[in-house]
Formats: structure tokens, C-alpha cells, sequence
């Protein structure tokens, strides 16, 4: 059999007609959830919409809660994707913005645009759902806050991270964020890990805020609000950490 460029065996006819179902499948599963938020989402009515009957889907998704787990794994990817691409570009008409507020700016843009997609992901959760440990979902949300910390840490060194100035941190938590240090390059000692949870706390309320409505009292200036506090926290995360 021959082999694409990547040294990978071609898919076979099966696997490809496989492979545009399951992308369809999925497409119409996220426009029910655009449509009529995360909570309506029916195996029924999506198998419907595509012709299929509920039995002939369970080919492809063997229940609602795979289905849910591609889905949300899907949507941190294109969340990922959009901070990735906002950092990337950063160059083209950011200025002097700090890459770090780039990336928090285009997780908020995410978030604005794909306000159900968002409430899939941090909203209510779904009753009777819980995501597989160490799953797609898991790794998807992964990738994502590796993309925080690269721009977050990424220019400072293990021994001035470790040196990070932060109130000091209970034996209980220590231990805690030591077993949560992952192998390889992207472990991070527990002083910048409580500084990296502390921020993204930071920045997600303000997002969570925005998207349900809670700031709209502020009108046509949260974004303005929403780039100051985020210089703010990043000027006050970057003197937490000594100089070289």
C-alpha cells in the first residue's frame, strides 16, 4: 500500500465517508447548540436534521456523552486556535501591547462570538454529563492554557519562576500543584502555577461577566475596561517575579 508524504497510510473509502459523517454530525450537533443553547441538545434532532435515524448515528457517537465530549473537545480547540492566531498576529496592528493581553483580547473575542459554544464550556454543567478523565477534553483545554503559559512565562527562567514572590503557600498546596506538574518543558513550579491560576481567574471572570450580560451597563467601553485590567494584572504578575 502506498503512503502519503507524512509516511501515514492512506485513509481507506470507509474511513473518508466516516470521517465527513462524524464532521457533519458534529456541525449540526454545535448549530443546535448555537441555535438553542447547550441544554437542548437532542441525539433525536440532530440525527434528524442529517436523515439518519438515532440508531444509524450511534454508529459514529455510541451516546449523548461522546458526543458532548467531541463537541466541547472541538470547541476548546477552535477557543485555542482563535488565542494562537490573535498572538501570531500581534504584530500587525497591537502596537505595544504586551502578547500576553493580545492573547487574553482574542479569548475574549472568542468568547463574545460564540457566547453558547462558551456556556458549553463554562457554564451550568450539563446534567447527568461528566467528561472522561484524561480525554479529548482534557487534552483540548490543555493545549489551550499552554498557549497562556507560553506567553505568560515563556520569557522567564525555571529559577526565576521558582523564585516567584507570592504569599507563601500551605505544604497542602504545595504538594498539590507539585503532582499537578506535568512532565516535559510545560511543568511549572508551584509559585507560578498559583500565579498562573490566580490570572486566568482574573481574566475569565471578566469574560464570564461580560458574556452573560453582567457588565452591560458599562455599554460600548468594555473593552476598553477589559484591556486596562489586564495590563494591570500582567504588570503586577511580572513584578511578583525577580529579575534575571
Amino acid at each position: 500500500m502506498t503512503t502519503d508524504v507524512d509516511g501515514a497510510p492512506p485513509l481507506s473509502l470507509r474511513e473518508r465517508r466516516r470521517a465527513v459523517a462524524t464532521r457533519e454530525i458534529l456541525d449540526t450537533a454545535e448549530r443546535h447548540i448555537t441555535e438553542q443553547g447547550p441544554h437542548a441538545l437532542s441525539l433525536r434532532a440532530v440525527a434528524r436534521d442529517l436523515g439518519m435515524t438515532v440508531q444509524a448515528l450511534y454508529h459514529y457517537f455510541p451516546n449523548r456523552d461522546a458526543l458532548i465530549t467531541a463537541i466541547i473537545a472541538k470547541a476548546y480547540d477552535a477557543l485555542a486556535d482563535a488565542v494562537q492566531e490573535a498572538v501570531d498576529t500581534a504584530h500587525l496592528g497591537a502596537g505595544d501591547l504586551p502578547r500576553m493581553v493580545v492573547a487574553t483580547e482574542g479569548y475574549r473575542s472568542w468568547a463574545i462570538a460564540h457566547p453558547e459554544l462558551f456556556q458549553l464550556l463554562y457554564g451550568t454543567p450539563l446534567r447527568n454529563y461528566a467528561a472522561p478523565v484524561d480525554g479529548l477534553t482534557t487534552r483540548a483545554m490543555v493545549r489551550m492554557s499552554m498557549v497562556f503559559q507560553h506567553e505568560m512565562f515563556g520569557h522567564f527562567t525555571r529559577e526565576q519562576l521558582a523564585a516567584a514572590d507570592t504569599p507563601p503557600l500551605s505544604p497542602e498546596l504545595r504538594a498539590h500543584l507539585e503532582l499537578l506538574r506535568q512532565d516535559g518543558p510545560g511543568a511549572l513550579p508551584p509559585p507560578a502555577a498559583a500565579l498562573l491560576f490566580s490570572a486566568w481567574g482574573h481574566m475569565h471572570g471578566l469574560v464570564v461577566l461580560e458574556v452573560f450580560g453582567h457588565l452591560s451597563f458599562v455599554g460600548e467601553h468594555q473593552a476598553e475596561i477589559f484591556r486596562m485590567a489586564m495590563r494591570n494584572m500582567l504588570t503586577e504578575l511580572n513584578a511578583r517575579i525577580p529579575a534575571a
